[in-house]
């Protein structure tokens, strides 16, 4: 048996995952329009390189990457590009971006597939490029591109490779699903990954309240790839948190898994390498949990990434009258969606609609009474409440001594909190001021450096005349002195301005004085 470690903090709170998995996994179905955003993961957002009134066919290269942390974007079915513009999208702040907008012609047409079953044959960088090119982001919310995880600084070395099927979150089931379903297919995929990084184990991670998919991954490993259960505690499917219950390393405050010589991937993140690799398939489509009470027929859906919300709500009975607020994600870390026309992204694991009477709206905050209950329930060992009132007075600095940086944002600390202060809200609101001020500072100090580097080249030009002036006067020197003349030659030519200036005075005189002829008359 492997030894099990625990983390600090975390809570209980109630599943309701058995709602929806009571059925397999089903299809959503082709929607009018699809609009793929296109930014869909962490990093520079992809670019277009279609025009409107293009026909593309299903998996084609839509918008390609803009950077190493970056990935393209793919047509998930054939159709036409009908606009390429800004679109209201998943966010909570209701921003519109970038968008591209195809319309379906309904004959999935695939463009070329380049399959490789025989991978192992393949270089690791080879295997890499294909995962980048497949525009695979990180499947469990979120959105790191999948080919920079893979690509460790040379010399780096991986001790362990985790597959992340905790899915701790309450509600949410598109992992749990996956395992029942598609275990093989996880396993496969956690062997090109093995591939790639070489570790010296690969363990695949989950909490012990999900039998059957432990089960059917059980039954699907081989060789040294091992399945790992524990406890079920939230949130022990944050990064981190996982990294310490299955290897007892605790990540250091501001570092990555790779510092500790760790990589971590999603189970569906697994599912998608192996649709790249060994079927060509690019990114197109994810299983997304539609559940709550105020849907009728909840359960898991295959859904083409860009299908509006309210397709895949339509699909599980959606009752718009009993709900309230619609949430991506779970009701930890989910955020209300600003309508129903916001499209299902490649971070979109779950969209929940919940009845009033099943998630009431919270009561309005209270006064701190310095419980302590938040400090106990950080699983990060943060001291929530410190940074509470630091966020309230705007103190940033104080809030980077105490790494705000470090809150996972799990909605921990909100749930245990008596006076149901939104404190994840005004860390959110923290970490988004601070990162606009170091990105207003570096613009300052790139002003600066231009600015330094302006004065010094005009310095420098100076100089430069300076010292041709000075080689011209010894120029000047050294042949009058080769010419046998004592007289200084810059005082030589001082004289001959001075006399050229004389005669055109006198020339003016004389115009002037000269009598007209009908003076002489």
């Amino acid at each position: 048996m492997r030894k099990i470690f625990d983390f600090h903090g975390g809570i209980h709170p109630a599943e309701n995952k058995h709602q929806s998995v009571q059925i397999p996994i089903r299809p959503a179905g082709l929607a009018d329009e699809l609009v793929l955003p296109l930014s869909q993961h962490t990093g520079a957002p992809a670019q277009a390189i279609v025009t409107v009134g293009q026909q593309v066919r299903k998996g084609q290269i839509i918008a390609e990457a803009t950077g190493f942390v970056s990935v393209p974007c793919h047509a998930p079915t054939s159709g036409e590009i009908v606009a390429i513009e800004d679109r209201e999208i998943a966010h909570p702040s209701g921003f519109t971006a970038p968008c591209i907008v195809l319309r379906p012609d309904g004959k999935e047409q695939w463009t070329d597939l380049h399959p490789n079953p025989d991978y192992l044959a393949m270089e690791r960088h080879e295997l890499v490029d294909i995962i980048r090119n497949a525009g695979i982001a990180g499947m469990g919310g979120a959105g790191f591109p999948t080919a920079v995880k893979l690509s460790p600084k040379p010399g780096v070395r991986i001790n362990t490779l985790i597959i992340n099927g905790t899915e701790c979150e309450p509600y949410i089931t598109s992992d749990d699903i996956l395992m029942r379903e598609r275990a093989g297919q996880i396993v496969a995929g956690a062997r090109i990954l093995q591939t790639i990084v070489q570790p010296d184990e690969v363990l695949i991670g989950v909490e012990d309240n999900k039998p059957e998919g432990i089960a059917a991954l059980t039954a699907a490993v081989e060789g040294d790839i091992k399945v790992v259960t524990f406890p079920t505690k939230y949130p022990s499917g944050g990064e981190k948190q996982l990294i310490e219950i299955l290897t007892g390393i605790q990540v250091p405050s501001g570092g990555l898994p790779i510092d500790v010589g760790i990589v971590c991937q999603n189970v569906g993140t697994a599912v998608a390498v192996y649709d790249a690799v060994v079927q060509g398939k690019p990114l197109i489509s994810r299983i997304t949990t539609v559940t709550g009470d105020a849907v009728s027929e909840p359960g898991n859906f295959e859904v083409l990434l860009g299908t509006p919300v309210s397709h895949l709500l339509a699909q599980a009975g959606y009752e718009a009258k009993r709900n309230r607020r619609l949430i991506m994600g779970g009701p930890m870390m989910g955020f209300t969606l600003p309508s129903t026309t916001v499209p299902v992204v490649k971070t979109t694991n779950c969209i929940l609609a919940p009845t009033e009477q099943e998630l009431p709206t919270p009561p309005p905050a209270q006064a701190c009474i310095r419980c302590g209950m938040c400090a106990e329930a950080c699983p990060a060992s943060l001291l929530p409440q410190q940074l509470f009132w630091f966020a309230q007075g705007k103190e940033f600095e104080k809030l980077e001594q105490h790494n705000l940086f470090d809150c996972i944002e799990c909605g921990a600390c909100s749930y245990v909190c008596p006076s149901t202060i939104p404190l994840v809200q005004y860390y959110r609101a923290a970490k988004a001021e601070i990162v606009t001020i170091r990105h207003d500072n570096e613009k300052s100090e790139q002003s600066r450096a231009r600015f330094e580097a302006r004065q010094e080249r005009l310095a420098q030009e100076e100089l430069d005349k300076a010292a041709k002036r000075e080689a011209r006067k010894k120029a000047a020197e050294a042949r009058a002195s080769q010419g046998g003349a004592d007289e200084d030659p810059i005082q030589a030519a001082i004289d001959r301005a001075k006399a050229k200036k004389a005669a055109q005075q006198s020339e003016t005189c004389l115009l002037y004085t000269s009598p007209s002829p009908r003076d002489k008359i």
